[in-house]
């Protein structure tokens, strides 16, 4: 079969390998979709933590399945999506149920081989049956799972007003799922046509252009109250900074945004406010089966997201364009063969 391999920084090649087998409680998986996501673009730009070379890349996956090994419970032509993050049962966040912050966590596509390649062999843990959608959309349901998780954390109520900095896919899932628990959301960015997107596509409350000039405009959308949950999706260290200040008196702030740094903060301005800070990593079956209910209801636009498609064949000679900043690129999709 064809693999792309991300061989270092830089560089993706075709190379062919064996078709796998499944082994007892796996299944083998022929992809036909994979999402592109943060994670694909910072690997290949050689930014990407817990990460070594060379690595198939690919870990928003939809497929059907060709092979089950003994003791599965799952039948060979069911299609599936992919719950890339294996965790070791045992460690103790598994044992409180946090499989998402597993200590010895192995994420396929980060970790492990990923599913830019014609066939996968998964746990059968790892994949869920999912008839009712299609696979573009199966293939963006772990992407969207993140934001849905994110959401959950944060235990939003009805009316609060929510600022996400952010608004790339991940941070396209919060504003989403923040507006189903019935939140006021309020989205900056760098960028004006993804500000644009989000109030034509989400109809979010508010949108502003990060700068100098985001902590007035934020004052005057929430009658000087500041947000009271801040999710940071931007990856960037000062827009990450910026939320210690932006925060309403009792608020939480969520960073979804995993960067290679410090994160510092002032003292008596995170006091005063008796300021919640957590991280989100990840998610858990929970937030996936939450993902697939609200795709289901139409409650979530998934594939308004998605702005390039390729072939799988095209991959190497398309990717090296699609990571550019000018390419525009939001959600790319990886389609197969039938």
């Amino acid at each position: 079969m064809k693999s792309i391999v991300c061989v270092k920084p830089g560089q993706m090649e075709a190379q062919e390998k064996p078709i796998p087998k499944a082994a007892a409680g796996e299944v083998v998986v022929k992809i036909r979709a994979v999402g592109v996501c943060g994670t694909d673009i910072h690997a290949y730009a050689g930014n990407q933590p817990y990460f070594e070379y060379p690595r198939v890349l690919g870990h928003e996956l939809a497929g059907t399945i060709i092979e089950t090994g003994e003791n599965c419970g799952l039948s060979v032509g069911q299609n599936v999506y992919v719950i890339p993050y294996l965790s070791c049962g045992q460690c103790i966040a598994c044992k409180q149920g946090k499989t998402n912050a597993c200590q010895n966590i192995q994420v396929i596509g980060v970790h492990a081989d990923g599913g830019m390649c014609e066939y996968l062999n998964v746990p059968e843990s790892a994949v869920v049956a999912a008839d009712n959608l299609a696979f573009e959309q199966m293939a963006l349901i772990e992407c969207l799972a993140i934001g849905a998780h994110a959401v959950r954390r944060a235990d939003i109520k009805k009316g609060e007003k929510v600022l996400v900095m952010g608004s790339g896919p991940i941070g396209m899932g919060v504003i989403q799922f923040a507006q189903e628990k019935g939140a006021d959301v309020i989205v900056s960015d760098l960028n004006e046509d993804r500000l644009a997107f989000c109030q034509k596509e989400f109809n979010t409350f508010g949108t502003i252009k990060a700068g100098p000039q985001m902590r007035d405009e934020l004052a005057k959308l929430t009658d000087n109250n500041f947000a009271e949950v801040i999710f940071d999706c931007s990856g960037s260290v000062h827009a990450m900074q910026s939320a210690f200040t932006n925060l309403a008196h009792g608020g939480r702030i969520v960073f979804v945004s995993l960067v290679k740094g410090e994160i510092s903060f002032n003292d008596p301005e995170f006091h005063k406010r008796e300021t919640t800070l957590m991280g989100s990593r990840n998610a858990t079956k929970e937030d996936f089966e939450h993902v697939v209910d609200c795709m289901t209801r139409g409650v979530v636009k998934s594939n308004a997201m998605i702005t390039h498609r390729t072939s799988f064949d095209k991959l190497v000679e398309v990717f090296p364009d699609w990571v550019k900043p000018e390419s525009g690129m939001l959600k790319g999709l990886i389609e197969f063969d039938s």
